[in-house]
């Protein structure tokens, strides 16, 4: 079996596919595509791929349907593509385990650096492990396991999400200004995308019941970025 990374691309045109082979194989990725979410439920297990891009409009199943289906079975990196612009959709894709999105028509340079940095990230997730755990009041979070738990119960993250807090907890106590969060855990291509940053924010806060009137875990300091509150510390995180 090659040990190059496998793309599996989603999409039903052809022109955006041969787009997409030309300049992935360039790279040496190697490529499969389908063009249903039946195909995707039956090629997935056997084609293993280390990143699915995602188009929304399928012919057969919708895009987030499917994007939930591969969720269910797998944390596969998955590049949302589509011609939905709407903050609605871009919310219920990344709610939905989507690792990230881009638009169409798409620059492809982006594009490409965004796998990269997905693909990287990816990698570290996976190779990274600590043996120690974090808690502050009723979390811990065990970095060998990549496990989080509230009041003893597991709470299920993505790999963003889990990223993000780890980042979090790594700095406890300190403020992290948002283009630190977006390069730390999403990659340098992503600095200035601050509406990521509070999407993923506010949803790891409703994860593990917290809030940001009266947070009992992630600060934020307006204006600035946000922090984890450190164990046994009273009073107000302090900028980095």
């Amino acid at each position: 079996m090659s040990e190059r990374p496998c793309i599996l691309i989603v999409e039903d045109e052809p022109r955006y596919v041969r787009l997409l082979r030309a300049n992935l194989e360039s790279l040496g990725y190697e490529v499969a595509s389908v063009a249903t979410g039946q195909e995707v439920e039956r090629d997935l297990p056997a084609l293993a791929p280390s990143l699915v891009i995602l188009d929304l409009m399928l012919p057969d199943v919708d895009g987030f349907e499917v994007c939930e289906r591969v969720r269910a079975v797998s944390d596969v990196p998955i590049i949302v593509l589509t011609a939905r612009v709407q903050q609605a959709d871009v919310v219920r894709g990344l709610k939905l385990g989507a690792d990230d999105y881009v638009t169409k028509p798409f620059d492809m340079e982006e594009l490409l650096a965004r796998i990269e940095a997905v693909l990287r990230r990816s990698a570290s997730a996976s190779v990274r492990a600590e043996d120690q755990e974090f808690s502050v009041g009723d979390l811990m979070i065990n970095f060998a396991e990549r496990r989080v738990k509230v009041a003893g119960s597991e709470i299920p993250l993505t790999r963003t999400e889990y990223r993000l807090l780890s980042e979090l907890a790594r700095h406890a106590g300190r403020v992290l200004v948002a283009d630190h969060l977006l390069s730390a855990v999403w990659g340098r291509e992503y600095r200035g995308e601050y509406r990521s940053l509070h999407l993923y924010v506010s949803r790891l806060r409703r994860k593990l019941g917290d809030t940001s009137r009266s947070p009992r875990y992630i600060v934020t300091r307006y204006g600035v970025g946000y922090a984890l509150r450190r164990p046994g510390v009273a009073g107000e995180p302090v900028a980095s």
